[in-house]
């Protein structure tokens, strides 16, 4: 029985994540969220964990009085998080988190030499680096849980790191397919949370509608799979059952497809090296079917070419991008600003950032407490950067 820390416990992975180990074969020696206090405590009655945790300190204060009739033991605070993703007791740490928040935690993981499954892509493209250098030094195995990296896992399988020719990271397009840039500027922000394959958080959602997020997972895949840039393709794949390709030198594709579930990926991640049961929804390939690929459209999706760019330039440009797109889609969110105006914003934070080729920690936050800044102000202004 492996013995579990879930990091986002709260959260879309973090819940799916819970739905997985519920069903037998996991202990959670902690739990941990940032503000949600109602629905961890349920959590913490349920899987009975050492520690739970909140990031929210007035929130965690709410959570010790409720959990005063237990053996929990209630901690506050990010040192705290990130405590329990270092704990000695944990086999595997689940880094569900979302946003920036998560990459302390990944790297007190990574440096106590965990197993880290990985949902938090922004930990990567912020600091993918810097993660992957500490990962390296201390021994740690970084485990993916994107369905996508999930994907291109297990299709490198199928050849030696030498043979890889290229990955290509599958997009369903989201819920604006075939849309032009004048026809996206009136999108609502109901109208971007309506995803046609996945049930995500609203932050994901609106990324994966600007393609964001398609573009953060190629800066991901290249630190994950040590793949340069220009080897990482992206195909749209309406359909969302091929979950990515890894080609090899001699032009054969090993594709990694089933129907769209994140629990089977989690799952994967959790029982790694192993494959266990439940068996998920099966494709039925006695029925017809078909399935369509399509080349990225770059020029309505201008967020995809930008994280392209950001890729190639490196340094501190990751963290500047997504503070910017974090706080842009926030605002969009709120009504305050355009659906276009998300990616403008996030491009304009990247050309005005000042560039630092080797950032540590604190460079990459105060990085991205510049870009959000200077979105807001931005936006305030009625400006494009």
């Amino acid at each position: 029985m492996k013995t579990v820390s879930v990091i986002g416990s709260t959260g879309s992975i973090g819940t799916q994540t819970l739905e997985v180990i519920r069903e037998g074969g996991f202990a959670v020696c902690a739990l941990a969220a940032g503000r949600n206090a109602v629905l961890l405590e349920r959590q913490a009655r349920e899987f009975r964990p050492q520690y739970a945790v909140l990031a929210d300190e007035n929130e965690a204060a709410k959570l010790k009085a409720a959990l005063a009739d237990t053996p929990i033991r209630v901690m506050a605070g990010a040192d705290a998080v990130c405590a329990v993703a270092a704990m000695e007791q944990a086999d595997l740490v689940i880094n569900a988190a979302v946003g920036i928040a998560g990459l302390r935690p990944t790297l007190a993981a990574v440096r106590a030499g965990k197993t880290l499954a990985l949902a938090n892509k922004e930990s990567l493209v912020c600091g993918g680096a810097l993660v992957m250098a500490e990962a390296r030094k201390c021994k740690a195995r970084i485990l993916p849980v994107d369905s996508e990296h999930s994907a291109i896992f297990q299709a490198l399988r199928c050849g030696q790191p030498r043979e890889v020719a290229r990955l290509i990271l599958t997009a369903s397009g989201g819920p604006f397919f075939g849309k032009t840039r004048t026809q996206l500027e009136d999108v609502t922000p109901e109208q971007a949370l309506r995803h046609p394959s996945w049930s995500m958080g609203a932050k994901i959602t609106i990324d994966s509608s600007t393609m964001m997020n398609k573009g953060f997972e190629i800066i991901e895949a290249r630190w994950l799979f040590d793949i340069p840039a220009e080897r990482i393709d992206v195909a749209v794949h309406r359909e969302s059952v091929v979950h990515s390709m890894a080609e090899f030198c001699d032009g054969t594709v090993a594709a990694i497809c089933s129907p769209p579930d994140m629990r089977l990926p989690i799952q994967l991640a959790l029982t790694w090296p192993e494959r266990r049961g439940p068996m998920r929804k099966q494709i039925d390939f006695t029925l017809p079917m078909n399935w369509s690929f399509y080349p990225p459209d770059r020029e309505n999706f201008p967020a995809l070419p930008l994280c392209e760019d950001v890729l190639r330039r490196g340094g501190n440009l990751g963290a500047v991008l997504n503070g910017a797109n974090e706080e842009a889609v926030a605002l969009f969110l709120r009504n305050e600003i355009g659906y276009c105006d998300i990616a403008r914003l996030a491009s304009a934070a990247v050309e005005n950032a000042v560039y630092q080729p080797s950032p540590d920690v604190q460079n990459i936050f105060e990085s991205d407490r510049w870009a959000r800044a200077f979105v807001r102000a931005a936006a305030q202004r009625g400006e494009d950067g």
